[in-house]
């Protein structure tokens, strides 16, 4: 019988793939605010069939990271500040809470997270700098000892992480965040949970207000074809 019976490929695992490396190119900034997107060169790109593609693109449309383009195809969709600042909101509450947690359990968040954290800061790779801030405020998050923190936080961290992308491809503060993140981890340690929350919540303003600063000055970029140079086949 197990002859007649016709290999099942892993589609969803595929339309993952493809949306994750959509969205590392959005965050990274590689494929830049207007950039139109067509399935078609998005298949060619990634050496995919269009089924997986057009999937993936509605999953980022859903989600709010591309739209509609006049005509045929999509837009990456611009950083709208005033719903991004909406969600630091919910971020900065969010990560003052699990520091204080964490802190009233004088948890120890691994010093590695900070020096890989660094090294990622001096290597200049946008993707590793956002991979490892998002391990060090997990780590914060586990902590805490309270699951429903990470799992809130986790709704919005895709437009967190490409906000996060913007603002790190044209920052000057790229060190002074782990300067930053080393003080909310030494308060954690040693169970001052007032400060580690105060720091923490800072650290979350900072962030905001940056990225408002950066959104205020940037210029309106005209509208690129798919960005060929940025995916990678076979995600």
């Amino acid at each position: 019988m197990a002859s007649h019976l016709i290999k099942i490929e892993s589609t969803p695992d595929l339309v993952d793939q493809v949306y994750r490396s959509l969205l590392d190119a959005i965050s990274e900034g590689t494929l830049a605010p207007g950039s139109r997107i067509t399935q078609e060169e998005v298949a060619e790109q990634l050496a995919v069939s269009r089924q997986p593609v057009l999937l993936a693109l509605r999953l980022l449309k859903k989600d709010g990271f591309v739209l509609d383009a006049p005509g045929r195809g999509l837009l990456v969709a611009p950083l709208d500040g005033v719903w991004l600042g909406q969600v630091y909101q919910i971020r900065c509450a969010l990560d003052a809470l699990a520091a204080r947690l964490a802190a009233q359990a004088h948890a120890i968040i691994d010093p590695e997270l900070i020096r890989q954290g660094r090294l990622a800061t001096h290597s200049q790779d946008v993707k590793a700098m956002m991979a490892a801030d998002a391990d060090f405020h997990n780590a914060i998050y586990a902590a805490s000892g309270n699951p429903l923190i990470a799992q809130s936080a986790q709704l919005h961290w895709q437009h967190i992480r490409r906000a996060m992308g913007a603002v790190l491809q044209l920052s000057t503060m790229r060190e002074s965040i782990w300067d930053e993140h080393e003080k909310i981890a030494h308060a954690i340690a040693t169970g001052d949970a007032e400060l580690a929350e105060s720091l923490s919540r800072q650290h979350g303003e900072d962030a905001s207000r940056n990225l408002a600063r950066l959104l205020a000055s940037a210029q309106p970029q005209p509208a690129a074809p798919c960005a060929t140079q940025t995916l990678s086949p076979n995600p």
